[in-house]
This record gives structure tokens, sequence and C-alpha cells, in this order.
């Protein structure tokens, strides 16, 4: 009867697991449907900021400003690494992959210094030699454009300021259910060569014979408009991040689900081979009492 007592508390603990496990791809699955319906609906106006950067860049062919770069020693130049992790785990390898490819690019870059988006990343990278600069938490929420504002402040405000020379973004995308791989863009300084190439895919042939008078000028609006271009690729990126994270955590779950099953399956097996000994035995008893 021990033995039975001890399965069945077992099989209780897994059917309880197996109902969180459900119940967290059910949650997953709905979140990773209003991140991708949220990125559709905010994506046209950061795609109109892009264009008319584009047209200001292509029409004027050089504009002056801090955002393209300024003249540093390369060996004492510095760079920023954001790095958009997840706030809670149960993600499978969603955020050792990021760690991995963060190790990677800070190999490359020049006294590298990182600004965190997560907590999972940020209690990683305290027990590591790299520099923290800042640390944003968000509580596992669907990010809001607020929230990139935030971050693109403190970006261009110590970029101006010169703490350091260039930024970079890791995050992870998302290229479908079940491909999920970390990514890097370059966020600072604009390299007016690549917006031209990265931009033309999305303008047509047409448009860009197009020329656009700006007033008071086109440094001005070009200045205006590098925050609001810089806020949407950060506000991209983390919605992409937090969509890619349902993603994994709905792959993680339903992989936990299954091993629950099949731990249920076996041990309902063993369950009733135990019942059926003890039935046989009781009944070999009675058998062999009767008999006496």
């Amino acid at each position: 009867m021990a033995n039975l007592r001890d399965v069945r508390l077992r099989m209780r603990a897994i059917e309880q697991t197996l109902q969180v496990t459900r119940a967290m791809g059910l949650i997953s699955t709905s979140k990773l449907r209003k991140g991708r319906r949220v990125l559709q609906d905010t994506e046209p106006y950061f795609t109109r900021i892009q264009k008319s950067m584009y047209d200001i860049v292509a029409g004027a062919g050089y504009v002056h400003s801090d955002f393209f770069g300024r003249k540093t020693d390369e060996d004492n130049s510095r760079s920023a690494v954001v790095v958009i992790t997840s706030d809670k785990g149960l993600a499978g390898g969603y955020n050792a992959n990021i760690f991995r490819h963060v190790e990677q690019l800070c190999g490359t870059l020049k006294n590298p210094m990182l600004i965190l988006i997560g907590a999972i990343g940020y209690r990683h990278f305290t027990h590591t030699p790299h520099l923290i600069l800042e640390n944003f938490s968000y509580r596992s929420k669907l990010p809001e454009v607020e929230d990139a504002r935030e971050i693109t402040d403190y970006l261009i405000a110590q970029y101006l300021w010169g703490m350091f020379d260039q930024v970079h973004i890791v995050y992870t995308h998302m290229y479908s259910s079940i491909k999920l791989l970390p990514n890097e863009k370059h966020v600072l300084p604009l390299l007016a060569e690549t917006m031209r190439q990265e931009l033309n895919q999305i303008e047509t042939k047409e448009r860009t014979r197009h020329h656009f008078e700006y007033i008071p000028s086109e440094e001005a609006v070009f200045e205006a408009l590098v925050p609001l271009y810089i806020k949407g690729m950060v506000y991209g990126c983390m919605v992409e991040a937090y969509a890619s994270e349902q993603s994994a955590r709905i792959a993680a779950m339903d992989e936990a689900s299954k091993n629950a099953e099949e731990m249920l399956g076996a041990l309902r097996i063993h369950y009733n081979r135990v019942r059926q000994a003890g039935i046989t035995q009781e009944v070999s008893e009675i058998v062999s009492g009767s008999s006496v």
C-alpha cells in the first residue's frame, strides 16, 4: 500500500505540472499573436520615417550630423551593446543563445559596454567581466513605444556626450515559429551608404527621382527624424524579441507537456501493475486460508 501511495503522489504532482505547462503554452500563444499584431500596426509609421530619412540622404548626398560619427582614436573607442533578453525563464535555449552571441560580438569590439534589457540578462552578465552601463526591465509585458523611447533617449544622450562611439543591439529574430536565431543590428553611428542600400529595398525606383523641399533645412529635419528612426529600430527589435520569447516558451512548454504525459503514462502502467499484484496476492491469501 505504501508503494501505491507513493505512485499516486507522483502521478498527482505530474498532473499538476502538466496543467501548468499547458496553461503557460496557451498564454504564450495569446501573447505571441498580440505581439505580431502590434508590430504590424506600428511598422508603417516607422517605415515612413525611414523613407523620409532616405529622401534626405539621397537628395543631399551628405548631411552634416554628429549621428554619422565623430573622429576618435580607434584604440580608445568604446562600443555599447544593447542586449535584449527575457524577464522570465522556461523558454528553452532562448537566453543562452543570446548570451553566446553577445560574447562573440564583444570579442570583436574594442572596450565593449553592455546595456541590458531583461532580468535574465542582468543576472547572467553580473557574473562576467563585462561593464554594465544600465539595465532596463519591463516585467515581461508587451513592449510599448514609450519603453523604446526611454531606451532611445538614453542611447542618444550618452552617444552625443561621448560615453561610447558606436551602438549595437542584439536580439532574437523569429524567422519562423521553429527558427529563432540571435541577430545583431548596427544602430550608431549612422552609415549613409548602408542606409541607402537598406532603405532602397522598401522604396520604388520612381520615388528616388523625386526631390522634396525641407523646412527649415534638410539638416534640421534630419536631426529631428534620427531619434524617431532609432526609436523605431529599438521598438521593432524589442517586439521581435518578445514574440521570439513567446515562441520559444511555447516550444519548451509543448516539450515539457509531452514529457509529462509520457511519465504519467508510465506511472499509470506501473500503478496498475502494482495494484493488480496486490489484488492477486490478497486473493491468493484468501484461497490459501480457506483451504487450510
